[in-house]
């Protein structure tokens, strides 16, 4: 069975170029933290969540505090897409509980290798 992947992204042109290449994996996208927590709530548990910073409505942050706080979901592991090259916003995401931050804009391969490994 594929393991799975939650994507969370504002920008539908940015998701089709990570389901592109993240193809060997069930990629699940949404494009705003408040459907990602309605879907996970609805009993979707997917193995890695990746998930941009910036959005309008509710932050990346905000839906990783949420995540970090909730016993269903702190196990998940949650990557961080950012654009924002600021040490100290990485550390306080990894501080939170990320388990990855990769600066945009981003090769998509590293993603792809980065998310094998978290997922192996």
């Amino acid at each position: 069975m594929k393991k799975s992947i939650l994507l969370v992204d504002d920008k539908p042109e940015i998701a089709k170029i990570i389901t592109l290449y993240l193809f060997e994996y069930e990629v699940k996208y949404v494009e705003n933290p408040l459907i990602a927590i309605a879907w996970l709530t609805s009993g979707n548990i997917p193995d890695l969540i990746v998930s941009d910073i910036n959005m309008p409505e509710m932050t990346g942050e905000d839906l990783l505090v949420y995540l970090k706080e909730n016993e269903m979901f702190k196990s998940i592991p949650v990557f961080i897409l950012s654009n924002v090259d600021e040490s100290d916003t990485r550390i306080r995401l990894l501080e939170i509980g990320a388990a990855d931050f990769i600066l945009k804009p981003f090769n998509p391969e590293e993603l792809k290798i980065r998310v094998s490994r978290a997922l192996n």
